[in-house]
């Protein structure tokens, strides 16, 4: 077999990667539990019609097909004119087109639909799954890559408390992490949309999709988009500039957004919501929270507070957590189900900092123990080592053969694993050895404990104050 060409856009972390992805993972998990979220996962795949109902999508959502299907669309369109009428709709059934999910907020829309009878609302969700995007693949940016979602749905309305006490968590999950500070950016839907409304602007939806380019084409290309495309005056299409590029720290972005002239209710309803939140997580969580109006998030689906946040030093290669509220995403027919939700990019996140090659750890594998094998007819004693070993959660490796023990040593050593256990005679102690510093000493497996440092592998990366 040749060598395989690696596809682009599909990483495949190496096993010390691995190891740092499951314990980013933990951490953010356990901080999900501890808020109250409970898990889900949902299917990788969603008819293609609902995919696609909500934003700017169709490029980049992969298509799902048996190998066969194309035959069996021919066969089937043979036999179409002596097929009974449900005979013909199970065939449509079979027919409808497949996507694999580009996020994961479309797909948990359609399961609380689903099972909104079996839920308990304000429904408390997280969900940590991969998605597919079929984009251009770049420094952390993939197109399978792993997210880490909250979220919080009700039925009918959602408290506006929701939409600062989740970019809380979400910070929280990171702060234990050795990653450099994130500090998350909001804005509110509803005020840019009053905003261009205010201005006499016919699609807003369609600015808000410019708009969310500014860092990736600055100022004058989105202005002469919206002029160009969008068929704004250049009074229009300048003033929309000028309320992207208000920032600031606190609730102050108020009365900067006054001092443009523009009025609407819906302008109004924004500014207070935004001006809400700012306020609560400026007494919560200090600093957390940068009211920037430039962010508009490309999905249609938000119709409220959106947020987005890079990390510091990475700020060139995009967001690393995103999200907003979606008032209309989870309803049919008199069922609504308004939610507000944040995801973390958790392989985005992780690419940058293995390119940069600020994240390692101690040693490529979980053991921090290698028991040696005395001689092959003797390796049940030192399975009967291992096993007490693992019964107090201490991870265990038995030696492949029962090689001299100095070859046994160096083979804990390539792998890193700091001690090795030399099982006694029979009803006799064994001895530990730190390979590292070539202390040894009896031991009882029963009680032995490692130091804490050892226990597990250690990440360690770039520092969280950034």
């Amino acid at each position: 077999m040749a060598k395989p060409t690696p596809l682009s856009g599909f990483p495949e972390w190496l096993p010390g990667e691995q190891l740092i992805e499951q314990q980013f993972l933990d951490r953010i998990r356990r901080t999900f539990e501890l808020h109250g979220f409970t898990p889900i996962e949902t299917r990788a795949v969603e008819p293609l019609d609902q995919l696609l109902r909500k934003g700017e999508t169709s490029k980049e959502v992969y298509l799902l097909r048996r190998l066969q299907a194309a035959a069996d669309g021919a066969a089937g369109a043979a036999g179409a004119a002596a097929a009974d009428g449900a005979a013909g709709a199970a065939g449509a059934a079979d027919a409808e087109q497949l996507g694999l999910h580009f996020d994961l907020t479309v797909p948990f829309a359609r399961y609380v639909l689903e099972n909104a009878g079996k839920l308990q609302f304000p429904f408390r969700r997280y969900q940590i799954q991969k998605v597919w995007r079929g984009e251009r693949p770049q420094e952390g940016r993939y197109r399978e890559f792993r997210q880490a979602h909250i979220d919080v749905v009700d039925r009918d309305t959602l408290a506006v408390h929701y939409d600062y006490e989740l970019p809380i968590v979400a910070a929280e999950a990171l702060a234990g992490l050795p990653i450099p500070a994130v500090v998350i950016h909001t804005s509110n839907r509803k005020l840019a949309q009053g905003f261009y409304q205010g201005l006499g602007i016919a699609d807003p939806p369609a600015v808000l999709r410019i708009v969310d380019k500014l860092d990736k084409i600055g100022p004058a290309r989105v202005v002469a988009e919206l002029v160009d495309a969008v068929g704004l005056t250049d009074a229009q299409a300048k003033a929309c500039l000028a309320l992207a590029e208000i920032a600031t720290d606190d609730a102050s972005f108020a009365d900067a957004v006054r001092r443009l002239g523009v009025d609407d209710p819906l302008l109004d309803e924004g500014l207070a919501e935004l001006s809400a939140v700012m306020d609560a997580a400026s007494a919560l969580a200090p600093g957390l929270l940068k009211a920037d109006l430039s962010i508009a998030r490309g999905l249609d689906y938000y119709t409220g507070t959106v947020y987005e946040a890079k990390m510091r030093g990475f700020e060139k290669a995009g967001t690393v957590v995103a999200g907003g509220r979606y008032d209309n995403l989870a309803e049919s027919g008199a069922d609504r189900f308004p939610g507000t939700g944040i995801s973390i990019g958790v392989s985005r996140i992780l690419g940058l900092l293995f390119g940069a090659g600020v994240l390692s750890v101690s040693r490529q594998v979980p053991a921090c123990v290698l028991v040696a094998v005395v001689a092959e007819e003797r390796r049940a004693e030192s399975d009967a080592v291992a096993a007490a070993l693992r019964r107090r959660g201490i991870a265990t490796e038995v030696a492949p053969a029962a090689a001299r023990y100095g070859r046994q040593i160096r083979h804990a050593d390539r792998r890193v694993i700091p001690y090795v256990w030399f099982p006694g005679e029979p009803g006799a102690p064994g001895e530990v050895k730190d390979i590292r510093s070539g202390d040894q000493a009896a031991a009882d497996p029963a009680t032995w404990e490692p130091p804490a440092e050892d226990r597990d592998p250690r990440v360690q990366g770039a520092d969280p104050a950034g």
